[in-house]
């Protein structure tokens, strides 16, 4: 029997201002480009965010709450690029395999989405430092020297509000599903995810990162009037093709102590330069 496939197409876009005075310069032209790429680059979330409508049309609204999803970026999205976003049912498992391909035919995103518990979930590493600190708190630099391998960060909470996720919405993920638009909307996936580069952020000064890959465990929704409440632990940090990685686990929980979601996050927080990447390669 063949397999069941979902295909929708959107315009890539940044989703804020294409400016080096952002806290992440590299999704904007100026930065980008002096590290080699043709133009700024998508951030990660954003582009995952883009396949939300297409998984919810596999799995239903039940993945949001009791659903998974792990995803890898194999090569970095431009704005105005045309993506294909495909979704092919893995038959027999359940599951749901995710490709995003752009005008090129290349392959820029692959996952896989499902429901119930991944068979991953249970390696996350649960922070027990959720107690948010304020902004003004000093931030480290991070380096593999003296990453902290084990150790909990410091906590943040964000007040979810019905003009926070419009204006998420309007920006960030420019969607019309009612679900996530209006009144009483819940968060968006993406903004559930955008929770591990925040986090890394509160906690290091990062001049620019670029996020490779993702695992999410979704436990419960985020209505309007949530707090939520997000700490992280350090898994690993280590060199790949003179590009520094961090890994990380994070845990949202909301005001009662009830889990929101577990993430797994991969990141580069030291890109390397194009000469260094071409000394790595030869």
């Amino acid at each position: 029997m063949a397999s069941r496939i979902i295909e929708n197409k959107v315009t890539a876009y940044l989703g804020h201002e294409d400016s080096p005075d952002i806290s992440n310069p590299i999704h904007s032209s100026e930065v980008a480009k002096a590290y080699g790429f043709p133009g700024a680059l998508v951030g990660g979330v954003t582009v995952w965010g883009w396949a939300t409508d297409t998984i919810l049309e596999a799995l239903g609204e039940d993945w949001l709450k009791v659903g998974w999803s792990e995803f890898s970026f194999r090569q970095p999205t431009i704005p105005d690029d045309e993506m294909l976003i495909r979704a092919t049912a893995d038959n027999g498992s359940g599951s749901w395999s995710v490709e995003m391909i752009n005008q090129d035919d290349v392959i820029c995103v692959v996952g896989k989405v499902g429901l119930g518990k991944s068979e991953w979930s249970s390696e996350f590493v649960r922070s027990t430092s959720l107690n948010p600190t304020g902004d003004e708190q000093p931030k480290k630099s991070l380096t593999l020297e003296t990453a902290e391998i084990g150790s909990d960060w410091a906590g943040m909470k964000i007040n979810f509000t019905e003009a926070l996720a419009n204006e998420f919405t309007t920006l960030k993920q420019q969607t019309n599903n009612p679900l996530f638009v209006g009144a009483n909307p819940i968060a968006h996936p993406s903004w559930t995810a955008g929770w591990a580069e925040q986090l890394m952020r509160h906690n290091y000064d990062i001049p620019s990162s670029m996020h490779t890959r993702s695992r999410i465990q979704h436990l419960n929704v985020v209505p309007t009037g949530t707090q939520v409440f997000g700490g992280a632990h350090m898994v690993a940090a280590y060199e790949r093709k003179a590009h520094h990685f961090v890994n990380f686990d994070v845990l949202l929980q909301d005001q009662n102590g009830i889990d929101i979601a577990q993430l797994r996050h991969w990141t580069i927080f030291k890109i390397a330069t194009p000469e260094e990447r071409e000394n790595a390669i030869s």
